[in-house]
């Protein structure tokens, strides 16, 4: 079982910058893909970012140019970089990892972006 936690959500001013993290239980170096998701209000989960072990990384058309995910073996960590945030940025982002043929998820951290 491997448990996520995120963090770094809140309260972030339009055009603005924000750095979210998703810690896991085990290695991140174990972590065979990672993906970050978000999930406004009134609408479906929407992926944002994904990287894989070979370093391969996609992006949602809506982040591209202003996401950057990353993997931090300093802090075990995987991180969400965001930049210029707008209204439509907002929402619950979650990790999800697949590790050793199972598929794990953390409860998520709220990211809103004021007018």
């Amino acid at each position: 079982q491997v448990q996520l936690v995120e963090s770094g959500g809140g309260l972030v001013p339009y055009g603005g910058s924000h750095r979210l993290s998703c810690v896991p239980s085990v290695s991140i170096d174990s972590i065979e893909v990672v993906t970050w998701y978000r999930q406004a209000p009134g609408k479906q989960l929407e992926l944002v970012a994904t990287l894989n072990k070979e370093g391969n990384i996609y992006y949602a058309n809506s982040v591209k140019g202003r996401f950057a995910v990353s993997r931090d073996r300093n802090e075990n960590a995987v991180h969400l970089q965001m930049n210029r945030l707008n209204t439509e940025d907002t929402g619950i982002y979650s990790c999800y990892v697949h590790v050793d043929h199972n598929n794990y998820n953390g409860p998520g951290t709220q990211v809103t972006v004021s007018s």
